[in-house]
């Protein structure tokens, strides 16, 4: 008997040991999910200084600094969402302050969204898994926003986050991931106002799958059934469901409260102003949102509907057919499928309606609106490719037919997957060379009309060498109607006047750079200014006025024009010799600039090597991608059914 029990303690000290290892043993799919996040964070992190900041960039790096220097600031629902603020002040602070800096926060960010892709395991295969993270790190228009100063990447991020979170928590009863979800709700909704447009999205993904299975299966009984399923559910979680609550309004109320300073006088660490800095960042935030992109939008802030849902339509087309093809694809076939897959399809659903919602929402057309479309046909999408993909492997597998039939059938299956996803890798490729890491030009489908034509780091090292720390003392000097800003009015904290905003994204160059602004009405006002014939090193205006200011500064002073935008936006800036000679001397004769060359440099006529080849790339890519339009939808379709069929 002892022999037998010293034989069963081993057996079942080896079953310890075995489920301890088998605990520990690295996952395949973990592994290659965090190796394609880490790569993704690589191609957002190269270069990431590179391309001059757009308007909404300058905007936002300009009250950052704002908020590092006062320590003031206050939710503005037209200036985005306040993550942004708080992390760029917070690195500003630790690690200093530049382009790549202030980009940093979103491409982080954006480098992590890969890792989401594990939240829904669950609901997805291995292969589906992996695609799914694969075609979040390198879709371009995910990649090239990743690499932007602006909140839709982060809201995608935890909006896809807190989907992912809660599901596991409903399925698995689990209050860990109940918190996380009701984390990253607080922390989407902080990052752009756009996390409407998700609710609206949800709503509808939630309705038409619902609604899909009670009508095709059961005539209603599956909707009637589904408060009596909740009421089962969270029976017994009123607690955890509290605490979920209360950490919610708590993220909230961190996030979205002012902070005292110049302009605020409540804030979050003021004792006697807490209780009115809670109210602010949660109700007031929120009637803050409502009031300005609700209320006061109309009629003023309304647009044409279909031009925009017709632009983001085409762009999804010529940036992001790899993904919006077989996403499409694969949600109608699961909507009308014998099997179903819920999740997929509503996914799916959610990225359609994202295709009407976010450009009407958006108060431009701007091709970051189309982040909030792509991130979630992405899942759908990767349940397609990893179909075609498995037809393929079949096909090319297949040994229980005779050898002159699987010769005639699968070559031809194999040469069809194989130049399906030719044309899906040649088309993103070719997106990501010529559009994510080419030039800021009209060329550029991903750019949008704010991003500058023209390099500003020469503008920018002008304004550093001649800024002097003094107050009293202005640097730069804006002249003419557009750009001036009264004497009773501040840019120092907001509101600011109107014309400042003709100003970006300049204001966040002359402030990181610690030059001090002023600025005229006209050329005679200037006069007046500087009376005394001292002007101030670098002056700015409207092209009209380049002759009369070049009379009056003289020879020392070389012009020189700067397209702040694509087309229709230039300003004529005057550098005295002085400080653009120090600049050269300060960057060095061999020292290569950070951004790329200014076009302007190159004339206006000539493009750069690297955009003529990109271009090239794309037009030889575009017959290949179009030739395998129609092949791709017709194989998404009958490999779902084959794997359906299996």
């Amino acid at each position: 008997m002892a022999g037998e029990d010293e034989a069963a303690s081993d057996g079942s000290e080896r079953r310890r040991v075995s489920s301890l290892e088998s605990s520990f043993r690295p996952d395949s799919v973990v592994l290659a999910v965090v190796a394609i996040a880490v790569a993704g964070l690589g191609l957002r992190l190269v270069g990431l200084g590179a391309r001059p900041f757009h308007w909404d960039e300058a905007r936002v790096g300009y009250w950052a600094l704002r908020f590092l220097d006062t320590g003031a600031y206050q939710y503005r629902p037209v200036a985005g969402g306040p993550l942004l603020y708080l992390l760029d002040r917070a690195l500003f602070a630790a690690l200093g302050v530049s382009e790549r800096i202030a980009r940093l926060p979103v491409a982080v960010l954006g480098g992590a969204l890969p890792l989401v892709a594990l939240l829904f395991r669950e609901y997805l295969d291995d292969a589906e898994t992996v695609l799914f993270a694969a075609v979040l790190a390198v879709q371009p228009l995910l990649l090239y926003y990743s690499r932007f100063l602006r909140g839709d990447v982060p809201l995608a991020l935890f909006a896809l986050a807190s989907v992912g979170f809660a599901l596991r928590a409903w399925n698995r009863r689990s209050r860990r991931d109940a918190y996380a979800a009701a984390v990253a709700l607080p922390l989407a909704a902080s990052a752009s106002g756009f996390v409407a447009g998700y609710l609206v999205c949800w709503a509808v993904a939630w309705v038409l799958v619902v609604d899909q299975r009670s009508v095709a299966s059961d005539r209603g009984t599956s909707v009637r059934a589904i408060p009596i399923a909740v009421r089962e559910r969270l029976a017994g979680t009123a607690t955890p469901a509290a605490r979920a609550g209360l950490l919610a309004v708590g993220v909230t109320a961190f996030l979205f409260a002012p902070r005292s300073g110049p302009g605020v006088d409540v804030g979050l660490y003021d004792p006697t102003t807490l209780h009115l800095a809670f109210y602010e960042g949660t109700v007031g935030a929120f009637r803050r949102l409502v009031g300005v992109r609700i209320v006061h939008r109309f009629p003023d802030g309304t647009h044409a509907f279909l031009p925009y849902v017709g632009d983001a339509a085409g762009l999804l087309v010529s940036a992001a057919l790899p993904v919006f093809l077989p996403g499409v694809a694969t949600t109608l076939w699961t909507r009308y499928a014998p099997s179903r897959r819920p999740l997929v399809e509503g996914v799916g659903y959610w990225g359609l309606a994202a295709v009407v919602v976010f450009p009407t929402l958006s108060e431009v057309s701007a091709p970051w609106t189309l982040v909030h479309v792509v991130v979630p046909l992405s899942l759908p999408a990767a349940v397609g490719l990893a179909a075609i993909l498995r037809r393929g492997v079949a096909a090319a597998s297949r040994a229980d037919v005779d050898a002159a039939a699987r010769t005639e059938v699968d070559a031809g299956t194999v040469v069809a997957v194989v130049l399906v996803l030719v044309a899906v890798g040649a088309q993103t490729g070719a997106v990501v060379a010529a559009d994510v890491y080419g030039p800021s030009d009209r060329s550029n489908e991903l750019a949008q009309f704010a991003q500058p034509s023209d390099d500003l780091e020469g503008l920018e090292s002008a304004a550093r060498d001649v800024a002097d720390g003094d107050p009293a003392t202005v640097e730069v000097r804006y002249v003419g109607p557009s750009f001036h800003v009264p004497a009773d009015r501040t840019t120092r904290y907001p509101p600011v006047d109107d014309t400042w905003g003709n100003r970006l994204p300049l204001p966040w160059y002359f402030e990181s750079a610690g030059a001090d602004t002023g600025s005229v009405a006209n050329v005679s006002s200037f006069d007046s200014a500087e009376r005394n014939g001292s002007a101030p090193p670098i002056v700015v205006a409207d092209p009209s006025d380049r002759d009369a200011l070049a009379e009056r500064l003289g020879p020392e002073y070389e012009p020189e024009s700067y397209r702040l935008g694509l087309w229709n936006r230039e300003v004529i800036v005057f550098v005295a010799d002085a400080a653009s000679e120090s600049s050269d001397a300060s960057r060095g004769d061999g020292d290569p600039p950070e951004r790329m060359r200014s076009s302007a440099t190159l004339g206006r006529g000539q493009r750069k090597p690297i955009a003529s080849i990109c271009s090239w790339y794309r037009l030889r890519m575009v017959t290949s991608v179009t030739c395998a339009t129609s092949a791709t939808s017709r194989w998404v379709f009958f490999s779902l059914q084959s794997s359906d069929a299996a």
